[in-house]
């Protein structure tokens, strides 16, 4: 009978094992993988423009002590901290206004709205805003129909933003909504039972209890803007140097791949560490 036991228990494990192996795969085949190449690659050297195999500190002293490589980075952090808390900030009534407001089939329809436009390529939708944006585009002229002439507002710090918010915006409406749509609505039921008005009901039991999802929401929007080489290019006209464009910028100035590589691995170390003190941040117990 105990063998019998024995047996039933390591073929669901056997089972359970087979199934579960695609995503450990899947991750060593895509992130693990590259990952030690580009660590790899960081120590290699260039002579005579071709990459050489080596083990030498050189490229990770070159551009950790560069002035010009910690100014994209500081600037490529303010950007995407900037975007995340915009974007964060026009989601949430948004997101309110779909979970509380609206029917289950306008809840359902309005989803698939903020769903449509990764249907289409970014780079068409960056391509659009400068239609928008140029010096004899739809908006400009509406500012001067008014009375307000500034120029182009393309290669501009406000293009720059309305780009990323572009990039952001539908994903942090459905991240957020579907966090506020699993809350628990005995909660606000018994909120308003015990006296509180709908800002305190706001502050003191929706916010709180939507925590992940909102902040969730402005990782991902934080992820998207700080690796984002499309709209700093089109929009911001190359003006704005992020780490994005650094890369580039490095791999161009004689076929530097190690350099970009250390670029590139601080830039993932930043995004790594960004995620893993989010993640414990939303949902750490208060």
């Amino acid at each position: 009978m105990t063998s019998s036991l024995s047996t039933r228990r390591l073929s669901r494990l056997a089972y359970g094992g087979i199934w579960s192996l695609p995503l450990p795969l899947w991750l060593a085949a895509f992130f693990l993988g590259p990952m030690i190449l580009l660590i790899w690659l960081s120590f290699w050297d260039v002579k005579n423009f071709l990459l050489t195999p080596d083990f030498q500190l050189e490229n990770w002293q070159k551009m950790l002590t560069a002035p010009y490589f910690w100014a994209a980075y500081l600037r490529t952090f303010v950007i995407a901290i900037s975007a995340a808390a915009l974007v964060s900030l026009i989601a949430l009534p948004c997101s309110l206004a779909i979970s509380f407001f609206l029917s289950v089939r306008a809840r359902m329809v309005m989803l698939g709205l903020f769903v449509v436009p990764f249907f289409t390529s970014y780079l068409v939708r960056v391509y659009s805003w400068q239609i928008y944006l140029t010096e004899n585009g739809i908006v400009m002229k509406l500012l001067a129909a008014i009375g307000i002439d500034s120029g182009s507002l393309l290669n501009t710090p406000l293009a720059l933003m309305i780009g990323l918010v572009t990039l952001t915006l539908p994903l942090v409406i459905v991240i957020q909504s579907i966090s506020m749509l699993s809350l628990d609505k005995t909660l606000i039921d018994a909120a308003y039972n015990l006296g509180c008005g709908p800002r305190r009901v706001l502050f003191a039991t929706v916010l709180p209890a939507v925590r992940p999802g909102i902040v969730l929401g402005a990782l991902f929007a934080f992820i998207f803007s700080f690796g984002d080489f499309v709209t700093a290019t089109y929009l911001g006209g190359g003006k704005f140097t992020t780490m994005s464009i650094l890369i580039a910028d490095t791999v161009k100035s004689g076929q530097q791949w190690p350099r970009a590589a250390v670029v590139a691995l601080m830039m993932i170390a930043t995004l790594l560490i960004t995620a893993l003190a989010s993640i414990a941040y939303a949902y750490r117990r208060t």
